[in-house]
């Protein structure tokens, strides 16, 4: 039985991309794994010649994923852009994954990420003993990318500080890191590339020059088009964490997903959906990434302590804990919600007293 937590796309899906691999003929980039016509079926799924059925990984616009594989296959940079929760990365894990078999090259931004994490380190201990040498060398997953002809990750791009994103466009721009201190430098290896994400509520934290905006190609990845495209996502979602988890519980009941859903749309549109009443906006985003929160929890609860059926009473702390981040702003719209709109509908009076014995 496997005991880690969560595999790796390429681990997870290795049966998929193995039978990609066999039955793919089309031409492939330089150190591509499969072609860009593969990669676009591993994201989005489909059937094989032979019959095999490919899991969709992105349920949504099939020329977004296009154009970032294509994005790939040129000498730009891809940035993955969008609110939080529109899958960026787990976009980005699964395009590494299928490109070069490996997601696992991967720098996390934050505040505190230093030039050296983007480019090389050293090992001090041997830097104090012998010297700088390449065995004092500390790579960055960026500098075994270029080595190794392989993608890079960078996640939330713009939570890293703008001195030292900055660091990135030689790098994508020359494909090539000097090493001063050998008196050498890297240079990528065809197949290099990288996957940056970065979300717009981080907008004005540290803004992008304008010379790194022209080394990547954007492509923004929106929200579900249609409540009907969320709910299949949610409930895609839901079922694998369900399995990878061994939760003892029923799956969810579609009406569960399709009332979290309505409930997350409705008050991030700022209106009921037949559009006849309008509502406040709470300050959380209701992503489809929360969405999928708040219905695994449900099923948690539903599995340890109640008879393994999801019902209201199991998703009501977590849909509150979702949407109320602020206690006094969003509370008020909270309980405006429920009064003026979940109280009147027949079908879900079983939602509204759950969130009310929560109050």
């Amino acid at each position: 039985m496997n005991q880690i937590l969560r595999q790796h796309a390429e681990q997870s899906f290795a049966e998929e991309l193995d039978a990609l691999k066999q039955s793919d003929n089309r031409q492939r980039p330089p150190n591509w794994a499969m072609s860009p016509w593969a990669v676009a079926t591993y994201l989005l799924g489909g059937r094989l010649d032979n019959g095999f059925e490919v899991s969709p990984k992105y349920i949504g616009s099939r020329r977004l994923i296009e154009t970032a594989i294509a994005t790939l296959t040129t000498d730009r940079a891809l940035l993955l852009f969008g609110v939080p929760g529109t899958a960026k990365s787990w976009v980005s894990e699964h395009l590494a994954a299928a490109v070069c078999g490996d997601s696992t090259l991967l720098i996390q931004g934050t505040a505190g990420t230093s030039e050296e994490q983007l480019r090389y380190g050293w090992n001090y201990a041997e830097l104090l003993s012998k010297g700088p040498s390449t065995q004092a060398l500390v790579q960055s997953p960026l500098m075994r990318a270029m080595e190794q002809g392989k993608i890079a990750r960078v996640e939330e791009l713009t939570r890293i500080p703008a001195d030292v994103q900055d660091t990135l466009i030689t790098l994508l721009s020359e494909k090539s890191l000097p090493v001063p201190e050998l008196g050498t430098e890297i240079q990528a290896v065809r197949g290099f590339n990288a996957i940056a994400t970065a979300n717009n509520r981080d907008k004005g934290i540290n803004e992008l020059s304008s010379a790194l905006k022209r080394r990547f190609n954007t492509v923004v990845l929106p929200l579900p088009s249609s409540a009907d495209e969320e709910v299949a996502i949610v409930s895609k979602r839901v079922a694998e964490l369900g399995r990878a988890l061994d939760l003892p519980a029923e799956p969810p009941a579609l009406k569960e997903v399709q009332r979290v859903v309505r409930i997350f749309r409705e008050l991030r549109n700022g209106q009921t959906e037949d559009g006849k009443t309008k509502l406040k906006a709470p300050s959380a985003t209701l992503s489809t990434a929360e969405a999928i929160s708040v219905i695994n929890n449900g099923v948690a609860l539903a599995a340890h302590f109640g008879d393994g059926v999801m019902r209201a009473g199991d998703i009501a702390s977590s849909l509150i804990g979702a949407i109320v981040k602020d206690p006094v702003q969003d509370a008020l719209v909270w309980r405006e919600y429920q009064e003026t709109v979940i109280k009147e509908r027949g079908d879900w009076k079983d939602l509204y007293r759950a969130c009310r014995d929560h109050d």
